[in-house]
């Protein structure tokens, strides 16, 4: 794989952003892309490891050291059939995820990780481009219908699974376009939307049926899906964010992130402004919660022309490199992440926690809080005790579960412990006969990357299912089924 002994001669060299200056500017994306030479130079450095760990530490198993070989060998038509085979969409992925197949590279244990990612990206814009990326219906249709609830990146994937295997999909969303997070949660300066309507726009030209302004529990009872079809998927996230109750939460001022990210993604579509908007311009805002979500909040916020920024986090400031004692390789580290938003400005606090809101008319004026000693306990830290002028305050600290009033209450269905829809890694199946489940709504919050990865291993389960009901299970045993 790559070239022979490359790693030893070849540094890792990442993609260049767009200057902060001029990105703050607009929501385009920040992110370039490396010219094809450098490209090639990259996929270079991956070696043959013998046992690619890459391969484990991705949750779709993609076939990592094929494509970055192929890319070097400039056989860039081959290398998008390699990624296509286990990822529906690099070009999400290839954008927006973390990466963890870097951080499992057997070049990470001493030296830089090979740049999977950027090659990964690099790829598909180069098959999108190059017209290699078509419409594939499937040869024949099975006869089965399935129903896919939510259009995130889990029912997006496990339509395009179910319809390439030949049933009819239909995927319900609530909201006025397809996407779930991937339209109002990631903002365009990491995932421009015509990225995500392109493979809305493919999909639909493979057969899949997009159904949206329809929430399945409100507009349209479940019971009736499941009388029209033959097997159901529930891939709706989860929504219910955590909250902060502390004095003076119900204060005017104080949202939860996603309330203001779906804000700015309508604005940034053209849509007409709501009769209150969340707006940060000219204000000091402060973000609650230190994760990705609230890093997406802190760049909102510059290219609205924020006064002050700043973002608090209850846990320690990370090592800058990673503890060996803690999250040794191949394992993802426990290290400082700072993002483009963060190179953008904005204050970054840790080991801080609020304890009440002040306001002046109604609306939040003034944060108080105090800094903490580690987990588990978080005791304060006497004489620690500030308050911050806030204008404007965004809860970004998680999702807890599911919405259960509606869909999950009228199917019926068991949850677990943490108040996520019941079902096994083994089939995907809930409690109700022909009700499967995927996603966030299933594992809890994570990532777009295992989203895309359990759509698929459930659309899997799905047919094997459907083809149970057929009296075909055999033949279907015996199918490589991806």
């Amino acid at each position: 794989m790559g070239e022979l002994g490359g790693f030893l001669r070849i540094e890792r060299k990442n993609g260049p952003k767009r200057p902060v200056d001029e990105r703050v500017r607009d929501y385009r994306e920040y992110q370039l892309s490396l010219p094809t030479a450098q490209l090639r130079q990259q996929g270079a450095r991956c070696m043959e490891c013998g046992v690619p760990f890459c391969h484990n530490g991705c949750p779709l198993g993609n076939l990592i050291p094929d494509w970055n070989d192929l890319v070097y060998r400039d056989r860039w038509q081959d290398a998008i059939v390699a990624l296509h085979a286990t990822n529906n969409f690099p070009d999400f992925t290839g954008r927006v995820c973390p990466a963890p197949c870097e951080a499992a590279c057997v070049l990470d244990i001493n030296d830089d990780p090979v740049t999977i990612k950027q090659i990964e990206a690099a790829i598909i814009e180069r098959a999108f481009a190059e017209g290699w990326v078509k419409p594939q219906p499937p040869a024949s249709r099975s006869g089965r219908k399935v129903a896919v609830i939510g259009s995130g990146p889990a029912g997006m994937a496990a339509a395009a699974e179910l319809n390439k295997r030949g049933h009819e999909v239909t995927v319900y969303e609530r909201a006025d376009r397809i996407g779930g997070l991937l339209r109002y949660g990631i903002p365009d300066f990491k995932l421009e939307k015509s990225v995500v309507q392109r493979r809305v726009d493919l999909l639909a030209a493979e057969g899949v049926q997009w159904v949206t302004g329809v929430e399945v529990g409100r507009d349209i009872e479940p019971a009736e899906l499941r009388e029209r079809f033959d097997a159901v998927v529930i891939a709706t996230g989860s929504t219910i964010p955590r909250d902060l109750p502390v004095p003076g939460r119900e204060l005017d001022g104080i949202h939860f992130a996603m309330e203001y990210l779906e804000q700015r993604n309508r604005f940034v579509a053209g849509d007409p402004a709501p009769e209150k908007p969340i707006t940060a311009a000219g204000k000091h805002v402060i973000i609650i919660g230190g994760g990705d979500t609230g890093a997406d909040c802190l760049g909102n916020a510059h290219r609205e022309g924020a006064a002050s920024v700043t973002q608090f986090e209850l846990l320690p400031q990370p090592p800058l490199e990673r503890p060996e004692d803690i999250t040794p390789w191949p394992r993802w580290p426990l290290i400082l992440r700072t993002s483009p938003a963060h190179e953008e400005g904005g204050e970054r606090r840790f080991s801080v926690m609020t304890t009440a809101f002040e306001g002046e008319g109604g609306r939040v004026a003034r944060l108080r809080g105090h800094e903490v000693g580690p987990p588990p306990a978080f005791e304060k830290r006497e004489g620690t005790e500030f308050t911050l002028d806030a204008d404007l305050v965004l809860l970004a600290m998680g999702f807890l579960h599911p919405q259960r009033e509606g869909l999950l209450e009228q199917l019926g269905v068991d949850l677990d412990g943490r108040g996520n829809v019941a079902a096994s890694e083994d089939d995907y199946a809930t409690s109700v006969p022909g009700v499967f489940a995927a996603g966030d709504a299933r594992r809890g919050q994570s990532l777009v990357v295992w989203a895309i990865s359990e759509g698929r291993k459930a659309a899997r389960s799905v047919h094997r299912y459907l083809a149970g009901l057929d009296g075909r299970l055999d033949q279907v045993e015996s199918l490589a089924l991806g």
